[in-house]
């Protein structure tokens, strides 16, 4: 429900109360609006609930044997779930819009660099927020600007200048661009984009491993 809620709000304020210039090519906007925004809720809601996954499970933090990145990673992957439930929901839109192509069979690439970059955020959050409550409040805020600094109620080809520039710095924005192309355009020409990112979340993986085993000592004390 939360992707289609995010969907008629978004649809109804850029369509009809303030509608905006776009780029051609995003008819019908809804449909477009719907290949970024359902990626995005698994992104932002799998980052704000790993803030505070180990907090919340303190219980099983305090058992020596228990594995701690095991919370994160669950919470990651239970909201891969929810995008999967909400993926039918949008086939069957690009299909009844003739949108629906062979190109959506790449969909699985575009799916595992965001599950890496998520994983790897996800790691590093959880145990910041250990230390740090105040992060949860402050993530809230930076998820949101995160959320208009990405391509899901625009199209990149819409920005130009130094913002296209910040635009492509944003691991994000390439893999919110490939999810765009290949169920929306049904095409696949930002190939190295994903590349990009996904050597972007190797590394968001590798960093936030690391800096979650070296804090993980001190969360039984801190929870």
């Amino acid at each position: 429900m939360n992707p289609l809620l995010l969907l008629v709000t978004y649809g109804v304020v850029f369509t009809y109360m303030l509608p905006v210039a776009r780029a051609p090519g995003t008819t019908p906007y809804f449909l477009f609006l719907f290949c970024g925004i359902l990626p995005w809720t698994w992104f932002q809601s799998a980052i704000a609930e790993s803030a505070g996954v180990l907090i919340a499970g303190s219980n099983l933090i305090k058992k020596v044997l228990f594995p701690a990145e095991v919370l994160p990673a669950v919470t990651v992957l239970a909201n891969l779930m929810h995008f999967l439930f909400g993926l039918p929901v949008l086939l069957a839109f690009l299909l009844a819009y003739g949108k629906l192509s062979r190109t959506a069979l790449l969909l699985p690439l575009p799916m595992l660099v965001q599950l890496v970059f998520t994983l790897g955020l996800a790691f590093f959050v959880s145990a910041l927020t250990v230390h740090f409550r105040d992060v949860q409040s402050l993530l809230t805020h930076l998820l949101h600007l995160w959320f208009f600094a990405t391509p899901v109620i625009y199209s990149m080809e819409a920005v130009s200048g130094p913002f296209r520039t910040v635009l492509r710095l944003n691991p994000m924005t390439h893999v919110l661009v490939s999810y765009q192309e290949i169920l929306f355009y049904g095409t696949f020409h930002h190939a190295r984009g994903l590349l990009l990112a996904a050597v972007a979340s190797l590394a968001a993986l590798v960093a936030g491993a690391a800096f979650f085993d070296r804090l993980r000592d001190t969360f039984a004390e801190e929870v």
